[in-house]
């Protein structure tokens, strides 16, 4: 089975190799894909070297932050391109576990596109800051709540099966930052794909600093009520 694991980075240089042993240890077959936005703390240094070690890991250099959507719809993209069916996209910064892939492919043959939930066990968010708690919970029940879906949607971490989802409708989704990822997830829940999620514990970063600014965060407020009122009224 190929298929193609999407990684964006954004001086994540302290977190590349340790993501990169725990795919190939448990997904020796797997391809991976590295989006780097134009890092300037050695993580183009990291990726050409693990390149050097092992044919299946590719990488594009983009010459500027261009914004974690648009190089999840790059990768996606890329996979179609290259004729894999399953495409799996997750984080660089620890806190996604590759293990979880494999309980995506469990479902994977009922479903077209497998996402995880931070909201199923009770402490999956143990170790984060307050801050960070908030922030995460608030959007969640923001999106829920303003576009009535079921899901976990602002999570990165999925896996697509891309002989079942056509690529047009994923790139429906506009957004090219986090926004993104909720955007899709919504519209192929309205396009009535097959959707499920699995629960997964959220690891606390430990090492590196999140991408994230507030002016993303007041952007995303400000791009769910547009989406709302494209699509709902």
């Amino acid at each position: 089975m190929r298929f193609l694991i999407v990684i964006p980075t954004l001086n994540e240089y302290q977190n590349i190799g340790t993501i990169y042993k725990k795919i190939v240890k448990l997904y020796k077959k797997a391809n991976i894909l590295f989006i780097d936005d134009n890092s300037t703390d050695g993580s183009k240094e990291e990726i050409l070297d693990l390149r050097k070690k092992n044919k299946k890991v590719n990488y594009i250099f983009r010459k500027k932050r261009l914004g974690i959507g648009s190089a999840h719809k790059l990768g996606i993209k890329i996979a179609k391109k290259n004729n894999y069916q399953y495409v799996c996209t997750m984080d660089c910064d620890g806190t996604h576990e590759p293990k979880s892939i494999k309980i995506m492919f469990r479902h994977i043959k009922k479903y077209n596109l497998i996402m995880t939930t931070r909201f199923t066990y009770k402490n999956s968010l143990r170790g984060w800051s307050l801050k960070r708690i908030f922030i995460t919970k608030m959007r969640y029940y923001l999106v829920r709540f303003i576009l009535n879906t079921k899901f976990d949607s602002s999570g990165g971490f999925r896996l697509y099966d891309l002989n079942k989802i056509k690529l047009k409708d994923i790139l429906l989704a506009k957004d090219s930052n986090y926004n993104f990822l909720w955007e899709s997830a919504f519209i192929l829940e309205l396009k009535k794909y097959k959707i499920t999620e699995i629960p997964i514990i959220l690891h606390r970063r430990t090492l590196g600093s999140s991408k994230m600014r507030f002016k993303d965060i007041f952007y995303g407020l400000f791009y769910l009520l547009k989406i709302f009122i494209v699509f709902k009224l």
